[in-house]
C-alpha cells in the first residue's frame, strides 16, 4: 500500500523550553500530518546526545534523552513549581539551546524527586525491574558523575550513589511514560512512528561498560579498532566515527542476544525502525584505533545473512528500513534483498551526475522508501540552489519543469517523488517548509553547529498542508 510520511526529530518540535519534547506540541504535529493524509512520522534516535549534540554516539543504546521530558507535564503533576518551570523558559525559539540544557536540565529534574509519591516510586521500581539495560545505564550515569565525568575505563570509584541512580531511574521512567502517551495518541490518529537505530554505540557508554565482551577491546579495555566510513560524497578523508567495533564472533556464539534485545526495545517504542548504516552487516570499515583519519581503514566481512536469520523472529512483519546508502557493492544489494527490508532512495543523490543512478525516481523499486533528502543531506531547496546551472536545468526538466525561472520548479520535484513507484515517500520537515541550507540539520564530518534546527508553531502553520493532502490523494498515498 502506497504511503507517505514526514521526517522531523523531537528536538525540532516547537516549544518553550530550549528543545522539542514529548508534550502537546508533538500531538499537534501528529494532528497536522494526519489531516494532510500522511501515514508516518519518522524521528531520529531518542538516545542521549554526545558532546557534538549527535544522537548517534550515545551513553546508551536503550535509554532516552532527558531533554525530551515535557516540563509542563511535570508541572501539572505537581512535580515542578511554577517558578521552576518559568526558570527553564528558553531565550529564543529558533534553535536548540544545548549548552543551557547540558548545564541545567538534569538538576532541574532532580527537584522533582522529593515530591514523588510512594505509588510513583513503586511504578519506577517496577519499570526498572523489567529493563535491565536501563538499570545498567542509571548506575553508569551515577558512576560517571562520581568519577568527574571521565570515561569508564579511567574510573577509580566503582560504587554508585543511590540518590543519583534513583534520579536517573525517575528520568527514564518519566520519559518512557510520556512517550507512551504520545505513541498511543499517534495510533489513534492512524499515524505510525518510525524510529532510528544507530549502527554503533559510543565507547564511553553503559553498553560497553556493562557488556565488554560484546566489543573488540584490548587488554587495557580500549578499542582495538574503531568504526568509520571511507572517503565519500560527504567527506574527502572519510568519517572517523571512533565507535568500538562489535565482537561479532562472540555475538554470533550467543545468538545475537544483545542485538535481539535492542531491536525488541526499539520495536516496543516505535511501529518500525530504520537501521542506520545497514551495509555494516555485509562489510564494515574498520580503522586502527591509532589512525588520524578514516583513510587508514579497511573493509572487513560482516555477519550478513546469519544476523538476518537470527533476528527474523523479532523483525517479522514489522517495518525495518535498511539504510543502504554510501559505498554500496553487490554484496550489500544481495543482503538487502535477502532481508526483504525496504531500502532507501534519496532524490538528491540521483542528480550528482548524469549516470542512470538508482536514486533517480524512475529507478525506485516498489519495496523502497524514497526521500528528498535525509538528516545528513542539505535541504531540497539548498540542494537545488547549489547545483550548477546545467545540472539544475537537467534535473528540473526531468521533473517536467522547463521554464527558465527555476524558482517555481520546487513543486515539480515534490510531485515527481510522490508519483514514483516507491511504496513510501518521506520528506524532511524543512522540505515541507521550503527552507534553504541555513536550516540543514547535520553536516557529516563537521563537529560544531549541527542538530540545532527547530520549528515554531507559526512556521508549521505556514505550511500549505492542503497541497500535501492533495498530493497524497492524487498519487494514492
Amino acid at each position: 500500500m502506497r504511503k507517505s510520511g514526514v521526517l522531523m526529530h523531537i528536538s525540532s518540535l516547537p516549544g518553550d523550553f530550549s528543545c522539542g519534547s514529548f508534550g502537546d506540541e508533538a500531538k499537534k504535529f501528529i494532528d497536522k500530518i494526519s489531516e494532510a493524509g500522511f501515514s508516518y512520522w519518522q524521528v531520529l534516535p531518542f538516545n542521549l546526545v554526545d558532546e557534538c549534540n549527535s544522537p548517534y554516539k550515545s551513553y546508551s543504546a536503550f535509554a532516552l534523552n532527558p531533554y525530551f521530558i515535557d516540563l509542563p507535564t511535570l508541572h501539572k503533576k505537581g512535580l515542578l513549581t511554577s517558578d521552576e518551570l518559568n526558570s527553564a523558559r528558553q531565550q529564543q525559539p529558533y534553535s536548540c539551546e544545548f549548552v543551557r540544557l547540558y548545564h541545567t536540565r538534569v538538576e532541574l529534574l532532580r527537584k522533582a524527586i522529593p515530591r514523588l509519591s510512594d505509588e510513583y516510586k513503586k511504578k519506577i521500581a517496577e519499570f526498572v525491574d523489567k529493563n535491565k539495560y536501563i538499570e545498567q545505564f542509571c548506575r553508569f550515569m551515577s558512576l560517571k558523575k562520581l568519577n568527574n565525568d571521565k570515561a569508564w575505563n579511567e574510573w577509580t570509584i566503582h560504587e554508585p550513589s543511590a540518590e543519583d541512580v534513583f534520579l536517573w531511574q525517575f528520568i527514564e521512567y518519566e520519559l518512557f511514560s510520556q512517550w507512551s502517551d504520545i505513541h498511543a495518541y499517534a495510533k489513534a490518529k492512524n499515524i505510525k512512528i518510525i524510529g532510528d537505530i544507530p549502527i554503533y554505540v559510543a565507547f564511553d557508554s553503559a553498553d560497553v561498560w556493562a557488556n565488554k565482551e560484546q566489543f573488540l577491546l584490548d587488554e587495557d579495555n580500549k578499542p582495538s579498532c574503531v568504526a568509520g566510513v571511507p572517503p565519500d560524497y560527504f567527506a574527502a578523508d572519510g568519517q572517523l566515527w571512533g565507535n568500538p567495533i562489535y565482537n561479532w564472533d562472540y555475538m554470533k556464539a550467543n545468538d545475537f542476544a544483545w542485538w535481539k534485545d535492542r531491536l525488541t526495545a526499539n520495536l516496543a517504542l516505535f511501529d518500525g525502525v530504520r537501521i542506520d548504516h545497514f551495509r555494516a552487516f555485509s562489510a564494515y570499515w574498520s580503522v586502527p584505533s591509532t589512525a588520524k583519519t578514516a583513510k587508514e581503514g579497511k573493509w572487513v566481512k560482516g555477519v550478513g545473512k546469519e544476523f538476518i536469520d537470527a533476528v527474523s523472529e523479532i523483525t517479522d512483519n514489522r517495518l525495518i528500513i535498511a539504510e543502504d546508502l554510501g559505498d554500496i557493492d553487490e554484496d550489500v544489494v544481495e543482503l538487502v534483498e535477502y532481508s526483504k527490508f525496504p531500502s532507501m532512495r534519496v532524490f538528491q543523490f540521483g542528480f550528482l551526475s548524469d549516470d542512470d543512478s538508482t536514486h533517480k525516481p524512475h529507478n525506485y523499486p516498489k519495496n523502497s522508501i524514497a526521500y528528498t533528502g535525509t538528516h545528513d543531506n542539505n535541504t531540497l531547496l539548498g540542494f537545488v540552489w547549489e547545483l550548477n546551472e546545467c545540472d539544475r536545468k537537467n534535473m528540473l526538466e526531468y521533473c517536467g519543469y522547463t521554464s527558465p525561472d527555476w524558482n517555481n520548479g520546487y513543486d515539480n520535484i515534490l510531485r515527481t517523488i510522490f508519483q514514483s513507484h516507491a511504496d513510501t515517500v518521506i520528506l524532511p520537515i524543512q522540505d515541507l517548509l521550503g527552507y534553504g541550507s541555513d536550516t540543514r540539520l547535520n553536516i557529516p564530518g563537521k563537529a560544531d553547529g549541527n542538530w540545532q534546527f527547530r520549528t515554531t508553531t507559526d512556521q508549521l502553520n505556514s505550511i500549505n498542508w492542503n497541497k500535501f493532502k492533495r498530493f497524497n490523494e492524487l498519487y494514492k498515498r
